[in-house]
């Protein structure tokens, strides 16, 4: 049974409201993205980071997976340990739907957790009435547990195994311009996996795809799924 390795992107959260970012229409439009995705807009300030996501969060408990997101859970339950999700998005919808392989790369809009004494805590939990809320151990200042511009993404030693070990790597709704996820799918191109993207558009690192999907994800990948556990 061969190994898949699904990267996911902002594409296969759109189709179920979430607005994507660096579109038009995008949610980062109105905010400075230095401001509200960055340690040093977080430091200058706070209050209005803490705003900003406690608004994505709320965003993120109105809307619900789509048929993407179901299709990828149905692909782990045929492929067991052979399947693992990396995505990009930070809403936490895969997790929602049922997939339990999942790294979040960028961190997820349903935690946080306190700069002094690190305990981590579900947004879901915590009172979000102060416009910043603090850590019960400590009192310190809790943080939306998210990867900003300028910090390493999360469990990069733990993608670069599973990017080792996959036959198949698959980039779903993704235009391949945010690094270092954009570089993953050249990575396992040179390792020797076979390459296959999802998208309305062809993604910019289109040279290293070997099959190529035009449209969207919740189109497409219940039939795609269907194929490959039809051929198992």
């Amino acid at each position: 049974m061969k190994k898949y390795l699904i990267l996911t992107g902002a594409g296969i959260s759109a189709e179920s409201g979430i607005r994507t970012f660096r579109d038009n229409d995008g949610l980062w439009e109105d905010h400075d993205v230095n401001e509200v995705a960055s340690i040093d807009g977080y430091r200058r300030n706070p209050e209005l980071v803490w705003r900003f996501y406690k608004a994505r969060f709320h965003q993120s408990q109105e809307v619900s997976p789509n048929p993407g997101h179901y299709a990828l859970v149905e692909l782990e339950k045929a492929l067991g340990d052979n399947f693992h999700i990396i995505t990009q998005n930070i809403d936490g919808l895969h997790i929602t739907a049922g997939n339990q392989r999942v790294i979040e790369m960028h961190g997820s809009l349903q935690d946080c957790f306190c700069e002094s004494c690190n305990t981590y805590y579900k947004m879901a939990e915590i009172d979000l009435s102060p416009d910043l809320p603090l850590c019960e151990e400590c009192n310190g200042f809790l943080r939306p547990d998210i990867v900003w511009f300028g910090e390493v993404p999360y469990k990069m030693g733990e993608i670069e195994s599973l990017l080792r070990k996959c036959e198949v790597f698959m980039v779903v709704g993704t235009s391949g311009v945010v690094y270092p996820a954009a570089g993953l799918v050249m990575t396992a191109k040179y390792l020797g996996a076979k390459t296959v993207a999802i998208n309305l558009e062809k993604p910019d690192n289109m040279s290293f795809i070997d099959e190529f999907h035009q449209g969207k994800a919740g189109e497409i990948l219940p039939d795609f799924v269907q194929n490959i556990v039809e051929s198992l």
